[in-house]
């Protein structure tokens, strides 16, 4: 939900704010976060009961990030498929880029929890790794 306030004759927006739940901690804060000027940059944060939530909500509301997971098929292996995920958080908008890297893809067994499955995915910079582990079947 967002509110914005109008000031002025030109319809310029002076201030927006927008609320979040922060998913920085377990608490699960209500944040409200009021940004400045045209929207570019985080005038204030309100509602958060420790600093993860302020690190949050401004991430959040200049550069939203992900962690993406996933499964990849895995030959010769025990299970047919490896759960897998990225090692790092990736730019929200290339989320589909990556899942699209990943659709095709096939690991060969043995697999171990963090190997790398695909090193840089979708030009990120960011690989995805193993969270399981598939052994070879006999």
């Amino acid at each position: 939900m967002c509110r914005r306030l109008w000031y002025g004759v030109c319809g310029r927006v002076s201030e927006m704010e927008k609320k979040l739940t922060c998913i920085g901690c377990p608490l699960g804060c209500s944040l409200t976060v009021t940004m400045d000027g045209m929207g570019e940059g985080v005038a204030a944060v309100s509602g958060n009961t420790c600093p993860k939530g302020e690190a949050y909500a401004r991430k959040e509301m200049t550069n939203p990030t992900r962690i993406v997971t996933s499964a990849v098929r895995v030959e010769n292996g025990c299970a047919p498929m490896v759960s897998c995920k990225t090692k790092a958080d990736i730019p929200k908008g290339r989320i589909f880029d990556v899942t699209a890297a990943l659709a095709g893809l096939r690991v060969a067994a043995p697999v171990h929890i963090g190997d790398v499955i695909l090193p840089d995915a979708a030009g990120t910079g960011v690989d995805i790794v193993a969270t399981k582990n598939v052994e070879a079947a006999v």
